[in-house]
């Protein structure tokens, strides 16, 4: 019969309690990710559920096909004036960019000017179907649908809204589920 000791409990109880929390946290972190849906914190593959057009399929500009096949992209959608929450926002996305920048395809577009990209954008991205709220920030991805098929996956954000922390976690999944799809779509 083998006899353990009081150390020996106690070492193993600390053992099995580190695992237990290191599956936890495993769990948290995997929970974090944003998953594929219509919601509104959802990747989006079709318009999501607050826009006017819900459920309906979306007609990416070849220009945004194009770069998806190199890496995620990035886009903030703002102008070049006073507005405050573009200002704060422009900072988030930069702060983010130190850190993912080789990662993405960044595009700076400037509203209410000669830009076409930026004011076509509103009308495809606007989560709330196109009302023109600055600054709009999207991100683009490849995901996995319902069915399995890789197609581009896409969340935008109107205003300076979740700051700097909601910008770098929607971009540090673009990256994660661009690396994990790419090969497999079918642009």
């Amino acid at each position: 019969m083998v006899s353990i000791t009081h150390l020996t409990k106690i070492k193993l109880s600390a053992l099995v309690m580190g695992a237990v929390m290191a599956v936890g946290l495993v769990a948290a972190v995997s929970a974090a990710e944003y998953s594929v849906g219509s919601g509104p914190d959802d990747w989006w593959t079709v318009y999501p559920n607050q826009h006017p057009d819900a459920g309906s399929e979306v007609d990416h500009p070849q220009w945004i096909l194009d770069e998806l096949e190199d890496k995620p992209v990035l886009i903030l959608d703002h102008s070049s004036g006073k507005c405050k929450a573009c200002i704060d926002q422009e900072s988030y996305v930069d702060a983010v960019l130190e850190e993912y920048g080789d990662e993405v395809t960044y595009e700076n577009l400037i509203s209410g000017g000669s830009d076409l990209k930026a004011e076509e954008l509103f009308d495809i991205y606007d989560p709330n179907g196109g009302k023109s709220y600055i600054p709009l920030t999207i991100a683009l991805t490849l995901v996995e649908d319902s069915e399995g098929n890789v197609v581009v996956g896409w969340h935008s954000m109107e205003d300076a809204v979740g700051g700097e922390e909601m910008v770098r976690s929607y971009v540090g999944d673009a990256i994660d589920y661009h690396e994990e799809n790419v090969e497999d779509w079918d642009a």
